[in-house]
């Protein structure tokens, strides 16, 4: 069992329903979003663009999620409109270092934990991307930064929710067959470097453990075959074992249709998932429609198809695990 800062506890609560269930929406995206709308219009999206996509995101689907993840730089008018659910607050600075090898991460230059606390946040999240095969200075660093960060949590009393993803350290493509079959190792990996107690991580937010493309005898198999359905159901649980800290489920930029199959997949692997942050599979096909017809067409949209997507994201939570199993308060 972990034990949690009446703080941590509190702030968890906060971004959970009365489950202990974590089914918060994720709007953090800074840079892709940015280039998706300009794409989409033909011409670029300024900063009142994601002001306004944002909010437009949080007012309605927080109507149906526990919490929102919002982004400081771009967010915060968002998150006066988040019908009383929990908040939390991106500290990682969008993308990543592409001049150096590694993927390095930074921290936003004007903003501290205290800060982002001030802001309104209840709990904090830092993105990473990270394989347990990058070279061992490289991975040094970036486990130094998690253990500042971790440090800075504790001082404030706020938890830390830490999103890993996974690349491939030799340079392969993410989306072939080889990667596919590396991505139980480096999710397994990941999840057991990161639930040490030296990190003070109090929610893990992790991949799958699979390429749902490359999984037998699903409705998302394109063809290619990585692993039988037997062997990505028995991927979940090894993962699952790799940490006893809370864990939740991203949903990665897939399809809504793709990432229901997943948590379907989680559920019958008998994972013990406290939830997911999801973000694209359920907003995702609103950016040409607010590219192209502005934001009333968008509104809608998310009023319409945008619940209808959240709405089956809950729906597939329901037999997801309450995070009060793993833990109690100091």
């Amino acid at each position: 069992m972990i034990k949690l800062t009446p703080g941590k506890l509190a702030g968890l609560k906060a971004v959970s329903d009365h489950r202990g269930v974590i089914a918060a929406a994720a709007m953090d995206q800074r840079g892709s979003l940015q280039k998706s709308l300009a794409k989409e219009r033909g011409a670029a999206a300024d900063a009142h663009d994601l002001e306004q996509f944002k909010t437009l995101v949080t007012s309605v689907l927080t109507k149906h999620a526990s919490a929102i993840l919002l982004d400081p730089e771009f967010g915060l008018p968002a998150s006066k409109h988040r019908n009383g659910k929990g908040l939390l607050l991106a500290y990682e600075k969008t993308g990543y270092d592409a001049t150096t090898p590694g993927r390095l991460p930074d921290l936003l230059d004007h903003w501290s934990v205290a800060r982002l606390k001030e802001a309104g946040a209840d709990c904090i999240k830092i993105l990473l991307y990270y394989t347990p095969y990058e070279k061992s200075p490289v991975n040094d660093l970036k486990q130094a930064w998690i253990e500042r960060i971790g440090a800075e949590c504790i001082a404030h009393d706020i938890p830390f929710f830490l999103e890993f993803v996974g690349y491939d350290a030799d340079g392969g493509d993410e989306k072939s067959i080889g990667y596919a079959k590396k991505k139980p190792e480096i999710v397994s990996g990941s999840m057991a470097e990161f639930g040490k107690e030296k990190y003070h991580v109090d929610v893990l937010k992790v991949e799958v453990p699979v390429e749902m493309a490359f999984v037998e005898g699903t409705k998302s198999f394109k063809g290619e075959k990585a692993y039988t359905r037997a062997e990505a159901l028995q991927h979940f649980r090894d993962a699952a074992t790799m940490t006893h800290k809370p864990f939740i489920y991203l949903s990665a930029g897939v399809s809504n249709p793709v990432f229901i199959e997943t948590l379907e997949l989680a559920v019958e692997s008998g994972t013990s998932f406290n939830g997911v942050l999801c973000g694209r599979a359920t907003w995702k096909d609103g950016i040409p429609i607010y590219a192209k017809q502005g934001a009333k067409a968008f509104e809608d949209w998310l009023n319409t198809t945008g619940v209808e997507n959240i709405t089956n994201v809950n729906n597939a939570l329901k037999l997801a695990h309450s995070w009060h199993d793993k833990v109690e308060s100091k």
